[in-house]
């Protein structure tokens, strides 16, 4: 998806400081019956692991002939992952994919040296009335890997490992965790799953990476006594497992991996380690040089910002 001004997230103040750094509470911002709410990039942390970006996409509810059309937009210097917890949303870019994802999938787009992509309702769902409730995150690729070529990887539902125990469902979707390892190529070590807790259930997140985060996406959960709710990315210190416990039946997705290698910029739809392939990337969209997604002639204009 395309970069969209919101504003900065809010960061919070935890009470339970010895294992949560920081807490953040996105913004959101309405983009015409389709909210979105941003926890990363935010003014107190830029990266969790290789996440450098994160929004909550819905949810939402179109009327019957509507949809999202997010028109044909680049890419450098990262890979997007799109999961989806309700609707659906085609997929198509300059590499000649074209793909519906699903609930329970996984979309991983690596832009690499650069790619250009749309993502659309689908004419089916139009017809019936589309819902759509959703995360897409983008993960930085590691500096040797920024200027590979671009790829598309889709991982079906039923591709992607579970783990099931007593009142407790863990979807993992990218990495190794809880014994499980999804079928998932990553350029740096990342970890992403899924998790719904039945209410009085409870979950150990390992410390076996060092930076961790958790979204709330329904229902209450607790940490060392304090409890969230929906809409809230909790960036846990390094070092200490965290056991999450359900209030109420609740939903949450654990996201993170090892530091990236040094800083990185970002700018409209560009990530990258140096300042000067943004600028670059940016005249490359100016004039017309990405390769362009086949059957699309609408794109997204360069900002002027």
């Amino acid at each position: 998806m395309s970069w969209q001004p919101c504003p900065d997230p809010d960061p919070g103040d935890a009470r339970a400081a010895d294992l949560i750094d920081t807490i953040i509470v996105p913004r959101a911002r309405d983009l015409g019956g389709f909210s979105v709410r941003r926890a990363l990039p935010s003014a107190k942390r830029q990266m969790v692991g290789p996440f450098i970006f994160f929004d909550q996409m819905g949810p939402a509810e179109f009327v019957i002939g509507e949809g999202i059309d997010v028109r044909p937009h680049p890419h450098i210097g990262l890979a997007t992952l799109t999961y989806l917890i309700d609707g659906a949303i085609v997929h198509r870019d300059s590499l000649g994919t074209e793909m519906t994802i699903e609930p329970g999938a996984l979309n991983l787009m690596t832009a690499g040296s650069g790619i250009v992509h749309s993502e659309r309702t689908g004419p089916q769902d139009r017809v019936k009335g589309a819902r759509l409730f959703g995360l897409q995150t983008w993960v930085a690729l590691p500096k040797n890997a920024e200027e590979i070529d671009p790829a598309f990887h889709h991982v079906g539902a039923d591709e992607l490992p579970i783990v099931e125990d007593n009142g407790v469902r863990v979807r993992v979707i990218v990495g190794d965790m809880f014994g499980r390892s999804a079928p998932v190529p990553v350029a740096h070590e990342t970890i992403y799953a899924d998790a719904e807790l039945s209410a009085g259930r409870a979950l150990p997140v390992p410390a076996s990476h060092e930076e961790r985060a958790i979204y709330t996406i329904a229902g209450t959960i607790e940490i060392a006594g304090e409890a969230f709710e929906p809409g809230q990315l909790l960036v846990l210190n390094p070092g200490d497992e965290v056991t999450v416990r359900a209030r109420s039946d609740a939903r949450f997705v654990i996201v993170g991996g090892d530091p990236m290698d040094g800083p990185r910029y970002i700018w409209w739809n560009f990530v990258s380690s140096s300042k000067e392939r943004i600028e670059q990337a940016k005249e490359d969209w100016r004039q017309a040089r990405f390769d362009t997604v086949p059957g699309e002639t609408e794109f997204i204009p360069l900002p002027e910002r």
